[in-house]
Parts: structure tokens; sequence; C-alpha cells
């Protein structure tokens, strides 16, 4: 039973402390739009993603001002598209990033997710190319996101898709160096990539999946900060309390939107991501919860500590708020979506390596970092390796989403605007790891990974 507590506590959340619903997305699988000719392949994407999601933006803009709860992002997910294309004889496949992009367009959507390909393992033909297509596509493209696994628990991490993704990233930057490499903004690398997580730039609809889905998004750190400064001084039980009861509350209302989206729309529901999820708004910040519990500087020694407590905390209490949780669910600490990030790294207190240690106990991984514009392709494929390394060993998602800022230094600040933020230039090591990352071949799973 509700009562008038809650609601004014709901409405409070709302209106001073950045409560939203971060995304709605709709997961729509492609699988059935397989053409040996590209030309009738993109034809039929365009036309079921805008047949399927055609009311999404109006429903989610409905439920808003009917609930009043701000739904930030409404966007579409798709099969990974080298998949769909691999049926095509000598595929182009920027045509299918742009097929994408004119869907998204007419259905309204913020992003669209799963220009995507799944190579932990290995490549097929078709896979080589199209992982060699993604700077290209990214360029040619306003609301595409890119995805690719490059490692995975089970099967160890694809050094040569390493490799690869490193130049990718450098080729995206300079491809997109008139806005700042922006481009890399919307190119993801991962370690065990999930297929139900609902954020970009790494949503895409698993092969697992069904015909189609409801996914939504919560975020909340405001609300978190704010229900810490009630218990300040008080002991770690306490504060993991006062986290899960309000991740509680936050997951109810994700669920609540999802169920209302999914009954309207005539599409299943399918999972709550609970992750808090920053944006450069000053207050709804991860680095400022870890903060409120007593450190003077995100980075500074405990920062691994706490936030370990807060995604253990935030996952705990989101599980009982809902039956279907997933995607990634935890804490994201991506530097140019957070104040406190962007404060702590540009004052020296948050180094790469710091954020390194962090991933290992936060959802995702290095996610939203400028460096250096001359960082080189094997530099940055190092980077990758090392966050996949923490992925495969500890069993969990990891990925890096960096930008190497075209004619950038250390000390910089990028600015992209929106929900993407602005970025401190941050130091990466001077030292080479070129004659590592080059040597090819597959680094082999953990031992832990033989579990039959």
């Amino acid at each position: 039973m509700i009562n008038p507590g809650e609601i004014i506590e709901t409405i409070k959340m709302i209106s001073e402390e950045n409560l939203d619903i971060r995304t709605i997305t709709m997961g729509i699988s492609l699988l059935g739009c397989a053409d040996e000719n590209t030309e009738r392949a993109c034809a039929k994407i365009y036309d079921k993603i805008t047949r399927r999601a055609c009311d999404l933006v109006k429903t989610g803009e409905a439920i808003e001002r009917e609930y009043g709860i701000p739904i930030i992002n409404k966007r579409i997910s798709v099969t990974p598209v080298s998949l769909v294309a691999e049926a095509c004889q000598n595929a182009d496949y920027v045509k299918f990033a742009e097929a994408l992009d004119r869907a998204a367009a007419e259905t309204g959507v913020n992003f669209i997710g799963g220009f995507s390909a799944l190579v932990h393992k290995g490549y097929t033909e078709g896979e080589r190319r199209f992982v060699r297509s993604i700077p290209y596509a990214l360029a040619a493209t306003e609301r595409v996101c890119a995805s690719v696994n490059v490692a995975s628990t089970k099967a160890g991490i694809n050094m040569d898709a390493v490799l690869e993704m490193g130049g990718a990233v450098k080729q995206t930057a300079e491809l997109t160096r008139g806005y700042g490499g922006i481009g890399c903004a919307k190119l993801v690398v991962f370690a065990n990539a999930v297929e139900d997580n609902p954020f970009m730039a790494g949503a895409f609809h698993g092969v697992g999946e069904g015909e189609s889905v409801i996914n939504v998004g919560v975020s909340g750190p405001g609300v978190v900060k704010r229900a810490l400064e009630e218990v300040r001084g008080k002991e770690f039980g306490a504060v993991a309390e006062t986290i899960k009861k309000t991740a509680f509350k936050i997951t109810r209302m994700g669920q609540l939107v999802a169920q209302e989206a999914s009954r309207r729309l005539g599409v299943p529901f399918g999972i709550v991501d609970l992750s808090l999820a920053p944006t450069p708004a000053v207050g709804d910040s991860v680095a400022y919860i870890l903060e409120e519990m007593g450190l003077e500087k995100c980075g500074a020694h405990g920062t691994t500590a706490a936030l370990a407590l807060l995604n253990d905390a935030v996952k705990k209490g989101g599980i009982m708020a809902s039956s279907y949780v997933g995607g990634l669910s935890g804490a994201f600490i991506p530097v140019s979506e957070d104040a406190g990030m962007i404060e702590a790294a540009a004052s020296g207190a948050l180094s790469l390596e710091k954020l390194e240690a962090m991933t290992c106990v936060c959802s995702v991984g290095l996610d939203m970092i400028a460096v250096p514009g001359d960082t080189t392709a094997e530099t940055l494929a190092a980077i990758i390796a090392d966050e996949a390394a923490i992925g495969v060993i500890n069993s969990k998602t990891t990925a890096v989403r960096v930008i190497p800022a075209p004619n950038a230094k250390v000390g910089d600040i990028i600015e992209f605007g929106g929900l993407l933020g602005r970025a401190p230039v941050m130091r990466v090591s001077e030292y080479a790891s070129g004659g590592f990352v080059s040597r090819g071949g597959r680094i082999p799973a953990p031992m832990h990974s033989l579990k039959n």
C-alpha cells in the first residue's frame, strides 16, 4: 500500500534530487531481415524498425506527462548488425549504418545501438570487414552507436580484435576530428557483453532475446547522495542499508514505467537496469556519493572500497524491487558525464590507473575518458586489453569508451555537450605497449571458465 509520505518523497526525489528514468529502450530482432542483397536487407531493416518503434517516443512522452516522471532518452537496440549483414555478398556495411540512422530519425529516438560484432573467440570474414567499417559508419551517421565484444570469460581475449579496435578508435577520432573526436563516444569495446543492456553506446538486442522487448534503465545518484547525508558519520552497515532502501525505491519507479510502456506498446517487458547513471548536472554524481562517505576527493585512497560498497548495496536493494533485473546494474563511472568525476580528474585526484582499479568493482569500465590526441593505436589497444583482462578474470562485464581527442594534450578540456558532458584530457603512460599487443592470437580463458 502506497502512503502519502511515499508519494511526497518520490516527488521530492524528482524535483530536487535529479531522479529520472534514464532510458526506455526497445530491443528489436533483425534476424529476419537478412538478405544476400544489401539494398533489400537495408530496406527490410528500415521498415521493421520504423514499424515496430513508431509509437515509442510518443508513448514515453505520454507516460512522462501522466506520471510526472522524467524519461530522458528513448532509444532502440537491434540485433548485432554483423550477424544480419553476413548473408550479403560483399556488403557495404556503411549502408547498414545509414539505414539504422534513417530509422532512428524517423522514429525520433535519441540513439540506436547494435552496429555491433561479437568476435571474442574469432572473426568470420564478414565480421573482419564489418569491424573495419566502424569508423566510417560512425563518421557518416548521427545516432548510430557501435560496439564490439573482444573477450569473454569462457573464450579468453581475442588479441587480434583488441589490436584492431585500438586502430578503430584512433581512426574514428580522426574521422570526427571536427567535432572533438565525438565518434568515439558512440563506440564501446566490451568483454562479457550482455544481451539486454538498455544503455548506449553498448546496447544491442541479443540473439537470445525475443522478437522485441522493452528494457528500462533507471538513474538517481543525486537521490542516493541526499539519503547518505542523513547517516553522515554512521558506521558502514548503516550506509549500506540506506543505499539498499534508496535503490529499492528507484527501481520500483523503473519497474512501473517499464510495465506501463510495455502495456501501451504491446511489447513484452524485459528488464530494469538499476544502474546509477550520472549526468553533468551538479549533484547528480557518483563521485559525490563516494565523497559523502568520507573521502576528501574521488580518487583518494579508499575510493575503490567505497565504490565496491555502493555497487553491492545498489544491486541488493534493486533486486528486491523487480523480478527482472538485468543489463549492467550497478554504478557507472563515466568521467565526462559525472560532475564530480570531472572535478576529480581536472584536479589530479583521479588518474587513469585509479579508474582502472575502480572498474574491478563497479559496472562496466573505463567510460567516456579523453586522452591526448597523439596516443597511439597500440596504447589504446593495450588499455582495452587491460580492461578486458579485468572482465575475463572477474567474470564481469567491462568496457572501454575512450576518446583520443585530436590535437588535445593533458589538462585540456573537451566539450561534448548534453549528457556527454565535458572531459578533462587524462595522462596515459609514456611507455610503449606495441610489442605486447602486436603478438596476436588469443589469451586463453582462465581456469575458472571450466564450470560445466
